[in-house]
């Protein structure tokens, strides 16, 4: 499994929604500009989003995008789901039930079953509210004098 560009990007532009959102409706243009991507790729991932409500949308003078719930309810692994579909290791994982012919003698699936449930378990545990908190400790614990 490879997280995509589409990945990354979906989830930095989010964690930019969440880094400012007492700022309101962010416009695309500074969100690009922060995070060094452009906005023409952002304007692909903004459909994928606005089709599972996790953005509202403002359009006009004051137009922009803002998350539609606080930074604690969106987890990695619902972000990376939406942009990148499964995050199964192997294919035969993305059927419930499985519909491989091999799989009731298949000695590796249980090697891929707990990756796929370590992965999950890992990127369902992180939110963006504990990302944006572990980068504020890491910047607070890095001062000069």
């Amino acid at each position: 499994m490879k997280i995509s560009t589409k990945g990354r990007y979906a989830l930095r532009m989010l964690l930019d929604l969440a880094e400012h959102i007492s700022d309101g409706f962010i416009p695309l243009k500074d969100i690009a500009k922060r995070q060094g991507i452009s906005k023409k790729y952002l304007e692909q991932i903004v459909p994928i989003l606005n089709r599972s409500d996790i953005l509202k949308t403002n359009r006009g003078f004051q137009g922009g995008y803002m998350l539609a719930k606080s930074p604690d309810k969106y987890t990695v692994g619902e972000i990376l789901r939406l942009t990148e579909g499964s995050l199964s290791p192997v294919a035969c994982l993305d059927q419930t039930p499985i519909e491989c012919e091999k799989s009731n003698e298949c000695p590796t699936l249980p090697i891929w079953q707990g990756l796929n449930k370590v992965i999950n378990d890992y990127l369902n545990s992180i939110t963006l509210q504990s990302i944006l908190d572990k980068q504020r400790e890491r910047y607070s614990d890095n001062y000069i004098i």
